[in-house]
């Protein structure tokens, strides 16, 4: 039995969950916690990367203390945002968050003289404009002549660990730069933002293992002896395989700071009608992929709670918006103003205003809008899903932070006619170490790693109850209709 260590770093927050198989049930445990977040830093909002390797220091010597001599440990972040590196393995700066204004309207420059469709064909990924491939599109051209490397979050984190550098594929992918059919970087888009292939380390697949800790880091800090795996280092990637779907007419919902809802594949699909919903197709572990749609998610909840000053816990803003009636006003999570405001509270109420609807004004108004067209939206995604693929999906499982908010899981489940499975809230830092443990070969194979997610985490159930559902999908269709006109 061994023992193993996630390394799980979101956009608010990021812990270090240690693992490990006994009875044929997985047991976590949570080591360490840190918070995380960017900030304004030579004119645009970065993340501060070497604090957060600094806390995985901290988490590690947490748990050489804790009795354990030996580990293997798995890191997983957010996608897209990535170091540069010089030819010493320096660091040029801190990475730019991708909430960062600075690739606002870079879609369009880009595509102006190369169409969208030739790049969803070659890539079978969504266009969001914080994706890579505008992010270096809009770098400074100067700094990017200096790199030697681009490396994202989890592979510039597992290079300063163990010195060896790769590009891990499920968080590659995400960049909108890696051709599917030919499983490179795609050198023609590369063209297009003046950066060459050789700037990107070997791509490999998850569970390849990096090798031990540097000996420079053990004469600095006190750690357990460690080998690290790159495991599927999209914390998207992870929070799939760590959800515990059974058979093929499943979907998933990983709720967090951002909702990916989708269905998980092994050829990708790159139709028309994909196109056209912005639907993405990004590299699972184990030849498998991800297709889903990118929906805004928990950060708008997460900004009012710090715009009220986190006078509210999220269990008690939850509560609050159980006691309000949902479906007050209708609002597009998706819309880019949500994206990043200075005060998203006051966001929401300039929408309403302007779109002629109740003033949500209370903290339970406010999360109650959120989640009430959180969940519309789920509901009407989950139509397109079946309709993209042509396949039935009979259960939705959420996991990760969302699955702990009653009232939007049920609300989902009314609306969306299906039968919900909330549950496990950790199912990145599980997905995580389930690759560790394959590839260390204490589990067989995915099929059976999610079966023992099954045995080893409690899931609640939510039943569609009755209601107008139908009347409510198409008013909120209508609106969408509507706001789009103008």
């Amino acid at each position: 039995m061994g023992n193993y260590l996630a390394v799980d770093i979101g956009a608010s927050s990021g812990r270090l969950i240690l693992g490990n198989v006994r009875d044929g049930k997985i047991e976590i445990q949570e080591t360490h916690r840190f918070k995380n977040g960017f900030s304004k830093t030579d004119g645009h909002d970065r993340w501060d990367i070497d604090k957060l390797i600094n806390e995985i220091f901290i988490g590690l010597e947490k748990v050489k203390k804790a009795g354990i001599n030996e580990c293997v440990l798995g890191i997983d972040t957010w996608a897209v945002d990535y170091v540069l590196i010089d030819k010493s393995g320096k660091k040029l700066a801190d990475p730019v968050s991708y909430r960062d204004t600075r690739t606002i309207g870079a879609i369009d420059k880009l595509t102006s003289t190369y169409p969208k469709q030739y790049i969803y064909e070659k890539t079978g990924i969504q266009f969001l404009e914080f994706n890579t491939l505008y992010q270096l599109y809009t770098e400074d051209k100067e700094l990017l002549k200096l790199a030697d490397k681009i490396l994202l979050i989890p592979d510039y984190i597992g290079y300063v660990l163990t010195g060896k550098a790769v590009s891990e594929v499920t968080n590659s992918s995400t960049t909108q730069m890696l051709n599917l059919r030919e499983k490179l970087f795609d050198t023609d888009l590369l063209n297009h933002v003046h950066v060459t292939e050789d700037k990107f380390a070997p791509l490999v697949e998850s569970g390849t293992s990096l090798g031990g800790i540097k000996e420079e880091w053990y004469e600095k800090y006190d750690l357990p002896k460690c080998e690290v795996i790159a495991v599927a280092s999209h914390d998207t990637a992870s929070a799939v395989l760590g959800t515990p779907g059974f058979g093929d007419n499943w979907a998933f919902l990983s709720s967090g700071t951002w909702s990916l809802l989708g269905m998980e594949l092994t050829v990708p699909n790159t139709s028309e009608v994909a196109y056209k919903e912005n639907y993405t197709n990004e590299w699972g572990a184990y030849g498998t992929y991800r297709f889903l749609k990118n929906i805004m998610g928990l950060w708008i909840v997460q900004e009012i709670a710090r715009n009220f000053d986190y006078t509210y816990s999220f269990a008690e803003m939850a509560e609050q918006a159980e006691k309000c009636e949902p479906f007050q006003q209708f609002i597009d999570v998706n819309d880019q103003r949500f994206n990043n405001p200075e005060n998203m509270v006051k966001e929401i109420q300039n929408y309403c205003m302007e779109t002629g609807q109740k003033v949500p004004e209370t903290i339970g108004e406010l999360t109650n809008c959120i989640y009430s067209n959180l969940a519309l939206c789920y509901a009407i995604e989950l139509e397109k899903l079946r309709r993209i693929t042509d396949r039935s999906v009979q259960d939705l499982h959420i996991v990760g932070g969302g699955s702990n908010v009653h009232f939007l899981n049920q609300l989902t489940a009314n609306l969306a006619n299906i039968h919900v499975y909330a549950g496990p809230s950790e199912a990145t830092a599980i997905g995580n170490l389930l690759v560790q443990m394959i590839s260390k070969n204490e589990i067989s194979n995915i099929k059976e790693a999610r079966a023992m997610t099954r045995q080893s985490f409690e899931m609640t159930t939510y039943k569609p109850q009755d209601g107008n559902w139908q009347e409510v999908i198409a008013d909120y269709k209508q609106f969408l209709h509507s706001i789009k006109k103008h």
